[in-house]
């Protein structure tokens, strides 16, 4: 792959050198395209670099430099036939990373590629290895598709609880059924029920979400999450504003409106972000929705997953895919069993 080196983490080895890009000190990045190419058995490919380039033997997602004035989504069809012989047919832009290196600044723009024609192979002599998340067989992996791996742990749809609308038993009626239907990521958001009842209710959802292998993540309370196992805190803007250092659970998010929101969060070092009210929406009436392309102009570029959220109907996971969203954040939408 030409020019596709992510670069380091704080580990020690031969990347001791290289450093997350300071735009006040170096040349404009080297614009890098990277492609999460994926099957409808949730694995994806990883390719090695051949003998004779450099970190030869390492793994990586595959990829390569973007030429003077293309455009992204064209580079990385271009890149992707003449490395594996593949033709895009659907594909998503994600998240972006950004390393300096001795040589250069590089910015990497990842995609996710969820329709192909072409059976991939390696045109350049590199191995190829189809993985999945949880059962990484191949090593070693450049540093930087930590952040990327660990995004892809992330389903498409973050179901947010309501059962101070609908009332708690209700509500876990509906949490085990979805959760039987494939759900794998809720957030307890409560903010009306008195402390020992959300306590009670938060885990009696833990306890349903884990015989299915599912995260959850409480409200804001970061005490309360800690207190009864969740998997992890959904910040508010207000807590990300004030927060100075990330909270020490396994899964942080946070709540954005805008593009300093987003920022922020990524500065603490947050997993993932929700972003809206893409749309109107009875949670919060009065909030001036950013619409789809608000919504994609905030996105692009984000470190981070970001989740759209505000008015979110299921069938709009298309719609904010190919606006840059890592997936769908619903209260309503997300407890409407399927048949």
């Amino acid at each position: 792959m030409r020019g596709y080196l992510p670069s380091c983490s704080s580990e020690s080895g031969p990347f001791d050198n290289f450093a997350v890009a300071s735009k006040s000190s170096i040349a404009p990045p080297v614009e890098v395209v990277a492609a999460v190419i994926e099957r409808p058995d949730g694995t994806f490919l990883l390719a090695q670099r051949p003998a004779g380039k450099v970190y030869a033997g390492y793994w990586e997602f595959p990829g390569g430099k973007v030429e003077p004035g293309e455009p992204l989504e064209a580079a990385l069809v271009r890149e992707l036939h003449e490395e594996l012989g593949i033709e895009v047919e659907r594909a998503y832009p994600w998240i972006v990373q950004e390393y300096a290196y001795p040589h250069a600044n590089v910015r990497l723009n990842f995609f996710r590629v969820r329709a192909w024609h072409g059976e991939a192979h390696g045109k350049e002599a590199q191995q190829l290895a189809w993985q999945r998340v949880s059962e990484l067989d191949v090593s070693p992996l450049l540093p930087a598709n930590g952040p990327v791996l660990r995004a892809l742990e992330l389903p498409v749809e973050y179901a947010i609880t309501h059962a101070s609308e609908i009332g708690p038993e209700a509500q876990l009626r509906l949490v085990d059924a979805r959760l039987a239907q494939g759900l794998r990521l809720i957030q307890v958001r409560e903010k009306g029920m008195p402390a020992p009842e959300l306590e009670r209710y938060a885990r009696a959802v833990i306890a349903m979400a884990r015989a299915y292998g599912a995260k959850v993540l409480i409200n804001s309370d970061i005490e309360l999450a800690q207190r009864v196992g969740a998997d992890g805190v959904h910040l508010t803007a207000m807590q990300l504003a004030r927060l100075q250092h990330r909270p020490a659970l396994d899964w942080c998010a946070a709540s954005c409106h805008n593009a300093a929101e987003l920022a922020r969060a990524a500065q603490l070092g947050i997993d993932f972000a929700v972003l809206g009210p893409v749309q109107a929406t009875p949670t919060h009436p009065d909030a001036q929705a950013l619409g789809w392309e608000g919504f994609g102009a905030l996105v692009r570029g984000a470190t981070l997953p970001v989740f759209a959220l505000g008015g979110i109907a299921p069938g709009e996971l298309e719609t904010a895919r190919r606006c840059g969203a890592h997936g769908i954040a619903m209260i309503r939408g997300s407890w409407q069993l399927s048949a």
